[in-house]
């Protein structure tokens, strides 16, 4: 199983290294719109390679879509932690009500039961 999980990865590895070989050539990313980088007063543009562009933008969907699973599996933890704590004080009951009914008893006789 380890071998094909480096197999895996040595092939997502070269396809990543083609796909930026293919894509270095420089293009403009304009962040704000023209109007608002005036009003700003800052440089709308900025120029990087291709590949740069899609990993990021890759990187950007993989952040935001776990983000988005986290904050959607919300009540689903809560669920869990209060299941948890139910549990527990449970147990704690059941080992309060065991020792009240064997008190006093003979220990022998209390292990039997």
């Amino acid at each position: 199983m380890r071998y094909i999980r480096y197999a895996f990865l040595a092939i997502l590895a070269v396809a990543l290294i083609s796909v930026a070989l293919a894509n270095r050539d420089f293009v403009t990313l304009t962040l704000l719109p023209s109007g608002i980088a005036r009003i700003v007063g800052m440089n709308p543009s900025i120029d990087l390679p291709l590949f740069v562009v899609i990993f990021a933008g890759i990187v950007a969907g993989l952040l935001i879509g776990f983000v988005w699973e986290w904050l959607r599996e919300h009540k689903h933890r809560a669920e869990a932690r209060r299941n948890a704590k139910e549990a527990g004080k449970l147990e704690r009951e059941v080992r309060r009500l065991k020792g009240e009914k064997h008190k006093g008893k003979d220990e022998v006789l209390a292990l039997i039961e």
